[in-house]
């Protein structure tokens, strides 16, 4: 894209990708958090300081910070009943990018990656060395009891093996509801054409402690070129990661695919060979807007131009005027 060419700002955020029960209450509980976080990329995105990675930053803080997500406060538990996190952010102009793994005791982990991306030599940190460098910055400490909700615990309790978890999760012939996916994240696009994305997990139930799963790799939970697009991905992790999910997407976007038909290129090229599921949101250097999943359902939302767009299953497309922030 031409330097003096402008694009519409644009950010899409999803809440995780998997199996549901339609439990009311529960979905509301998505659909109030995904808006939420949605406006506040928009508000970060828009104006004469506005840009994308302040924008994904801000939409995944807001999903960290509410407790219905399954990162910051309400990750899942690990076998032990601890919580480590994973964070991920990164733009599409010079490929700059910063992630956390295993990280415990702080709120929200896309905020320490992208102090990593901005403050180190490094692209990721892990565990203990990643929560001294937190110290370091001076990001506040918290208990694992502040980011633990009783849902998590109760997972916890019937999910006692990482496979299992898994395989209730993820297949089909068994339904969980919505409060047992992964992975939250964004992109964004601003005036200028530059491509952000960001991912944040509590990773999944009962996994073993140390576990890393695709959302702080590079081309796997997230990837960016403001030459093509930027995708943020959801599903299990190390599905995701063994076919590079992120990246493939882009790649298809490289030979010419939209944003809408790469996402579901992707996710069936997944599916067939590794037989698993999940989500991806897309953003193509226009600001085109893909979306898709192979699981039950994923909360998603986007805005444009002043309209919030979202949804939770296959077909649903609602749409909301929003007056009240600066377009």
């Amino acid at each position: 894209m031409a330097a003096q060419e402008k694009v519409i700002p644009t950010i899409i955020v999803h809440g995780g990708a998997g199996n549901m029960h339609k439990h009311e209450q529960v979905l509301a509980e998505y659909l109030k958090g995904i808006k939420i976080a949605v406006k506040a990329g928009y508000q970060a995105l828009c104006g004469d300081t506005g840009s994308a990675l302040n924008a994904v930053e801000a939409a995944v803080s807001s999903m960290e910070d509410f407790h219905i997500f399954n990162t910051g406060r309400g990750s899942n538990l690990t076998v032990d009943g601890e919580i480590e996190m994973d964070g991920f952010i990164m733009e599409g102009k010079e490929f700059r990018t910063g992630a956390v793994t295993c990280v415990q005791h702080i709120t929200n982990p896309v905020q320490l990656a992208r102090m990593v991306m901005e403050k180190t030599d490094h692209i990721c940190l892990a565990g203990p060395g990643a929560n001294k460098f937190a110290k370091l910055m001076g990001v506040p400490e918290v208990s694992t009891e502040s980011l633990t909700v009783e849902k998590r615990r109760q997972m916890l309790e019937e999910f006692k093996t990482f496979l299992p978890a898994v395989k209730k999760e993820y297949k089909k012939e068994t339904r969980l509801s919505l409060d047992d996916h992964d992975t939250v994240g964004a992109v964004a696009i601003d005036v200028d054409g530059n491509i952000a994305c960001a991912t944040s997990t509590g990773g999944i139930t009962a996994k073993l402690e140390g576990r890393v799963g695709d959302s702080p790799m590079i081309g796997c939970g997230g990837y960016c070129d403001d030459n093509y697009g930027g995708i943020s991905t959801t599903g299990h992790g190390e599905a995701i990661a063994r076919v590079t999910l992120a990246r493939n997407v882009i790649f298809y976007m490289e030979q010419g695919l939209s944003a809408q038909a790469a996402a579901e290129k992707g996710l069936h090229y997944m599916e067939n060979k590794i037989q698993s599921q999940g989500g991806v949101i897309v953003l193509d250097r226009y600001g085109e807007v893909g979306k898709y999943w192979t699981t039950e359902g994923m909360p998603w939302a986007y805005m444009r131009k002043g309209e919030l767009h979202y949804g939770l299953f296959e077909g649903d497309e609602f749409v909301e005027k929003i007056d009240d922030i600066n377009t």
